[in-house]
């Protein structure tokens, strides 16, 4: 197997705990990295993001709060954001905090404007204090920091910044691998080497025992719990209930996958909910998971982080229909049918920001990559032939990234101004 520590390093990067939403962490993860570089109180933060940014910040619950938005995130990164923290840098949010940064908001001092004439993913802060002001820059990816400036000096610098281009992320390394390859490796890598995968399980579980035991959301997880023995049932509901107590701010981690929170629930439940069910070994789910991931990963690096599509269907849903092929001992040739099966079944679902209703597309994902995954077990595969499908599954991720990234370019300009109408 070519390279298992490329792949190993690719999941460590990309496979990472997240407190609330990726979208107003990554702002606030860009706000206390600019703060810390500050060094002195900051007297005004001007904030500049690209439309999904907005889009996914705008209605989604801010983790330990009552509160909303990217706004809320900012201040309270102010207040206590660490840097250090990453994904989950508003860990040591508390009441006292917030109160602080609601005080914060009622000056007037942070300025969120969106990032026109940008592609993909963009975040950039400026922070200005009495002596000093720091600038930083995130670009391709939620963490991919680029810039860090101070008084106008570049302290960190990537050399493809200086080129007004985003400096490759690690993952993008994933589009040298076959489907076939990643399979390979999930099958003869050292356990000990993707044993940290189960952490997510474990994360991921609690998020949703949360969500169905606690009052967070609208209560879909809990309609959906009407019997655990049926594992197609309790991995819906128990995947609904986990991303509505995530959008509704429990202050509770969960494991991510290619830099969303939502991802990580459905590339990761559904397959340990069935495994699970079907009382396979720890070992096999492990692995399983582990090729969710994988495929979640591949797929995000043609739909871009943040795109019209929503990516814990054509993404996530798809990786655990890989995922479940395979811990029920699919061949390649399942595996990848199931792939193509669910590209073909739910490729048009749009993403129309994060937000509490993620839930019910979240369960749709779930009940979809199952459905996927169980005809390709009995051979039963949609056409090659078939709209956007290819003879490889490959090719039809090819596909199905072209049809988001190119096809539907202005489609998050719409979304953007229907959402933004309301206000």
């Amino acid at each position: 197997m070519k390279d298992n520590e490329l792949l190993v390093n690719i999941l460590k990067d990309q496979v990472v705990p997240a407190l609330g939403c990726t979208e107003p962490t990554a702002v606030a993860y860009a706000v206390a990295k600019a703060k810390e570089v500050l060094g002195e109180e900051v007297q005004v933060l001007d904030i500049y993001c690209d439309k999904n940014i907005i889009k996914n910040g705008k209605e989604v619950g801010i983790p330990g709060t009552h509160e909303k938005g990217i706004l809320v995130a900012a201040a309270l990164a102010l207040v206590v954001g660490k840097s250090d923290y990453r994904l989950e840098v508003l860990k040591e949010v508390n009441d006292e905090s917030l109160d602080k940064a609601m005080d914060i908001l009622k000056m007037d001092m942070i300025n969120l404007e969106l990032k026109k004439d940008t592609d993909g993913l963009y975040i950039e802060v400026v922070a200005k204090g009495m002596k000093n002001s720091s600038r930083v820059l995130i670009r391709k990816t939620h963490l991919n920091i680029v810039l860090v400036e101070k008084n106008g000096e570049a302290l960190f610098s990537s050399e493809a910044v200086k080129s007004e281009a985003p400096k490759p992320a690690i993952r993008e390394k994933i589009k040298e691998f076959k489907i076939s390859e990643l399979k390979e490796f999930v099958d003869t890598v050292e356990f000990e080497k993707i044993a940290f995968i189960n952490d997510g399980i474990v994360m991921n579980k609690r998020m949703g025992w949360e969500g169905l035991h606690g009052d967070l959301g609208i209560g879909l997880g809990k309609m959906l719990n009407t019997d655990e023995t049926d594992f197609e049932f309790y991995a819906k509901s128990l995947t609904a209930a986990a991303s509505e107590a995530r959008m509704a701010g429990a202050p509770l981690p969960v494991m991510s996958s290619a830099g969303s929170g939502n991802h990580g629930l459905v590339a990761i439940l559904p397959v340990a909910v069935v495994g699970e069910n079907l009382k396979l070994d720890h070992e096999t789910i492990v692995r399983g998971v582990t090729l969710s991931h994988l495929v979640t990963i591949y797929i995000k690096t043609y739909t871009g982080s943040l795109s019209p599509v929503c990516g814990c269907a054509v993404a996530a849903g798809v990786g655990a229909s890989a995922g479940l092929s395979y811990i029920m001992g699919g061949t390649m040739t399942q595996i990848e049918g199931a792939i193509k099966n669910m590209i073909a079944g739910i490729s048009g679902m749009i993403c129309d920001g994060a937000k509490l209703g993620c839930a019910y597309k979240l369960s749709v994902s779930v009940a979809a990559c199952i459905d996927a995954s169980e005809m390709a077990m009995k051979n039963i595969f949609i056409p090659s032939s078939d709209g956007i499908l290819d003879e490889s599954a490959e090719k039809s991720i090819q596909n199905l990234g072209k049809v988001s990234s190119i096809g539907m370019s202005n489609t998050d300009d719409i979304i953007l101004e229907v959402m933004m109408d309301r206000c």
